[in-house]
């Protein structure tokens, strides 16, 4: 039984760990086989380090290359050692993000080109791509709103970011989806939680229903 790889992907303040949870809740007793839950950046030991390195807020120096870099190499660490074993004895990834993250967030966002992140993380992750990617799609202003009103004066390093960076993401993410229009598929993010978490079980019932008993 082959694994699979399951990525919920959005803007900040979309919701994806909370949607991500909420949905395991209520797909968890269907599944057939195994199934591990991890996030990006971060995900294995080595990987959880690069992550403070990389959203620390007083890290403002860090180049953007050098950022595209980190998240690389985070990711290629929670793949070695984490994602690749998980698919190789049959389990069921949900990722809350990978690679179109870096494709948006450093491709667009930072204007290092969609095409030239995705080499990196190409490279990076040996062209691993998701059998199904969840994008919670929301303005880039709401999102943040969001994160002010939960985690007030608790942002990272990218959610301290101007409004128009995350403008570029998600612009990025858009051009994303438009180029894996089979794997990526678009939920509503600014619907209630309770909507666009029926909103996403349906699709992965859909979109992957040999995993389910």
């Amino acid at each position: 039984m082959r694994g699979y790889l399951i990525t919920f992907e959005g803007p900040d303040g979309a919701g994806k760990t909370t949607v991500l949870h909420e949905v395991i809740k209520q797909v968890a007793p269907e599944l057939k086989q195994p199934y591990i839950i991890t996030r990006e950046p971060g995900g294995s030991k080595i990987s959880e380090n690069i992550r403070q390195i990389i959203l620390d807020p007083t890290n403002q120096e860090m180049d953007a290359k050098t950022e595209a870099l980190l998240y690389a190499a985070s990711r290629s660490q929670h793949v070695s050692e984490i994602m690749r074993p998980a698919l190789h004895e049959g389990k069921i990834i949900f990722s809350d993000r990978f690679v179109d993250s870096s494709l948006a967030y450093q491709g667009m966002g930072r204007n290092l080109g969609i095409k030239e992140v995705k080499a990196i993380n190409d490279f990076a992750t040996g062209h691993l791509e998701p059998d199904l990617t969840l994008f919670l799609d929301i303005d880039p202003a709401q999102g943040l709103a969001r994160i002010k009103k939960l985690r007030p004066d608790q942002e990272d390093r990218l959610e301290q970011e101007k409004l128009e960076f995350h403008k570029k993401v998600y612009q990025g993410y858009k051009e994303v989806e438009r180029m894996y229009p089979d794997r990526i598929k678009n939920i509503d993010a600014s619907a209630s939680l309770a909507e666009v978490v029926a909103q996403s079980v349906k699709i992965i019932k859909k979109q992957l229903p040999e995993i389910f008993k």
